[in-house]
């Protein structure tokens, strides 16, 4: 399932189906989406731990706690990646010291048992699933929901045809790329995105970027 995919075809794609894609594509510039290097035999591990720690704190909150548990719990071989065996290994109380909340605690716990018991499959394994797989695999883990595993088959397993709705900055820029005075709605999103497919990761990336735009592309 892991093959990878041209980011010069996507673009080509996308601004071929929909204008208003195009032009936002056009004030943004170059796709440089890149899939995430892959770190060792915890690099799953890592990032799903990484994605629990980093809900619903701001980004320098999640990387300050990461900090200490990264301290505390790194693999020998591999720096500043998290070892699950390690995390299983400390109290609750010196997890609860690195700044981590009851609740992560418990999701954390669950992720790791699951890593170091083979409950869910490993990096190599969900490469190749097809993405609902993916997704049914890891959302039996506390604390991972599909927002994450999205965010992990856009940047670690590099699928090409990815549309997170429930993601704020994609709906954000969705908005604004289609110059809505509204919210828009998660169907009316997939609705749109229909013509995008199947490369609306890349589609995803530049609705990103758009909120990032300080002006709205120009109409021509």
């Amino acid at each position: 399932m892991d093959a990878g995919y041209s980011r010069t075809e996507a673009v080509r794609h996308l601004r071929a189906a929909d204008r208003d894609l195009r032009l936002l594509v056009d004030v943004v510039g170059p796709c440089t989406l890149a899939p995430a290097p892959d770190a060792g035999p915890h690099t799953l591990f890592d990032r799903l731990a990484s994605s629990i720690l980093s809900q619903q704190l701001s980004v320098k909150a999640a990387a300050t706690i990461a900090g200490r548990l990264r301290d505390r719990a790194s693999d020998a071989d591999v720096p500043r990646h998290l070892d699950p065996a390690r995390v299983a290994a400390l109290g609750h109380e010196e997890l609860r010291a690195c700044g981590v909340s009851r609740p992560k605690v418990a999701a954390l716990r669950d992720l790791a048992d699951t890593v170091v018991t083979g409950r869910i499959p490993t990096l190599e394994e969900l490469r190749g699933l097809d993405d609902d797989e993916v997704v049914a695999a890891l959302t039996t883990v506390r604390g991972v929901g599909r927002w994450t595993v999205e965010m992990l088959l856009i940047f670690l397993l590099d699928r090409p045809d990815v549309f997170p709705v429930a993601d704020v900055g994609v709906r954000r820029g969705f908005e604004r790329t289609l110059r809505l005075e509204r919210r828009a709605t998660p169907a009316e999103m997939l609705d749109r995105a229909g013509s995008w497919a199947p490369f609306r990761s890349v589609a995803a990336r530049y609705l990103w970027r758009a909120v990032d735009q300080t002006e709205q592309p120009a109409i021509r």
